[in-house]
């Protein structure tokens, strides 16, 4: 038994870290051109690097357990982003190596840019606002608010 929990949590990981490698770094060019100088805003991922209107966005970098997807941007302006998704949560049932993922139809908002250290001129969301208009995860408000790293 004890080995099979320990398989399951090196499993968990290694998932962990192949999903946020096999994320986008950026939104590719020909799907998100560059913003203007004036408008350089961007959400910072799990490793550091600036996205702009990401298909897919992971909020629990540790594990994994928890990832927008499907993500449909209507405003990407430099005070804040909207975009309704999927939001992916793992429901940790019995524990987190062998639960499943649910999904909760959510709107994303991103707010609150502040210049991002070490990168002249860019600027980055530090804020995300979730809003399940139906289902959410057990235990959830209906909004939810937290602060991005940067």
């Amino acid at each position: 038994m004890r080995v099979h929990r320990a398989t399951a949590a090196l499993m968990v990981c290694a998932g962990a870290a192949l999903a946020t490698a096999t994320m986008p770094a950026s939104a590719s060019p020909s799907a998100d051109p560059a913003p203007s100088t004036g408008n350089r805003v961007a959400v910072v991922d799990c490793v550091g690097h600036a996205q702009q209107r990401p298909g897919t966005f992971m909020l629990a970098c540790g594990d994994g357990n928890n990832v927008l997807t499907s993500l449909h941007w209507s405003q990407w302006q430099s005070r804040s982003a909207v975009a309704q998704g999927t939001d992916r949560v793992n429901d940790c049932r019995p524990y987190c190596a062998v639960g499943h993922f649910r999904g909760y139809p959510v709107r994303v908002r991103l707010d609150n840019p502040q210049p991002r250290t070490g990168h002249s001129g860019q600027r980055h969301f530090t804020r995300v606002t979730l809003t399940y208009p139906a289902d959410r995860p057990a235990n959830t408000p209906r909004v939810v608010t937290w602060k991005l790293w940067s």
